[in-house]
């Protein structure tokens, strides 16, 4: 029996539940060491935010960190130091998903997705992401969305499957979108929609359906989704250190058992992320701001 098959038989039959957060932190660090397929990679340190300054140093120092334990980053964006990240972490071996992030402004769009196109072709780039929850914010219009897709389709000479990130039900509400991905890349997040963590994982499974069942049998990728460790409760999600763990273990089960690709949000806390989205969105990681993990 392989090391892989006997850590998933130790973990099947948990009852998580019953487990204390000592007794979790052993497991999720059992499964960290294992690898994870993917996580969501966090750049800023404490009093940074997008467009400060960043340092091949510092993105390399965080690189090194999660390098034993995580196959696969995402970016989310190819403007400034961000179009560093997927050149420095291909040399250190990892699997790249990198986003071009579009917003209101048209000219910053097109560098996005031109410097997209360029680190596709210079082979930094194994999944290409057009956009991230824009249909959500409503920055751009639908058209204008697949517009892009398809520039960046036809510009990436390279094989680099194209897609489009948001919410798991914006492919069903938006065929035209789902139509002009190559891949469809999903955001699944319990948290964000009120879910108790007891019925959090049941609820991300639905997520992933719903996105798989519209996908026309297109590969389907999670992109994001996390539980905070700390912050204050949405609706019927709660925050806290037992959660957090029980959802990061719930979840990387289900990846491997099942071989979801999922990339886990995130790698680092970042506090910057407090103006968005409250108090929660600066524990989203698994190391902390310190660059230490949560599970020792």
């Amino acid at each position: 029996m392989s090391y892989r098959e006997e850590r998933l038989m130790s973990l099947a039959g948990l009852d998580i539940n019953k487990l204390s957060v000592k007794e979790l932190k052993t497991y999720c660090k059992k499964i960290l060491k294992g690898k994870i397929h993917g996580i969501c990679f966090s750049v800023y340190d404490e009093n940074q935010k997008p467009g400060s300054k960043i340092s091949d140093k510092q993105i390399l120092e965080k690189l090194e960190i999660i390098k034993p334990y995580v196959s696969w980053i995402r970016t989310f964006s190819c403007s400034d130091e961000n179009s560093r990240i997927p050149v420095l972490a291909k040399d250190l071996g990892f699997k790249t998903l990198v986003g071009a992030w579009l917003g209101k402004d048209k000219e910053q769009n097109d560098c996005e997705v031109e410097n997209l196109i360029k680190l596709c072709n210079d082979g930094y780039v194994d999944i290409a992401a057009v956009g991230n929850e824009v249909m959500y914010r409503k920055d751009i219009s639908e058209e204008e969305l697949i517009s892009y897709i398809n520039h960046a389709k036809e510009g990436i000479n390279a094989d680099v499957p194209v897609g489009y990130v948001d919410a798991y039900y914006e492919f069903s509400e938006r065929p035209n979108i789902t139509e002009a991905c190559e891949v469809i890349l999903t955001n699944c997040y319990p948290f964000w929609e009120g879910c108790d963590i007891d019925y959090s994982l049941i609820y991300m499974k639905q997520m992933y359906y719903h996105a798989r069942d519209v996908g026309n049998g297109k590969r389907v990728i999670i992109t994001e989704t996390g539980w905070p460790s700390k912050g204050t409760n949405y609706e019927g999600s709660f925050p806290s250190e037992k959660n957090f763990l029980k959802y990061f273990l719930n979840t990387q089960r289900w990846s491997k058992q099942d071989n979801i690709e999922i990339f886990y949000f995130s790698s680092f806390d970042e506090s910057w992320k407090i103006d968005s989205e409250g108090d929660v969105g600066a524990f989203w990681g698994i190391w902390d701001d310190k660059l230490l993990s949560k599970f020792i």
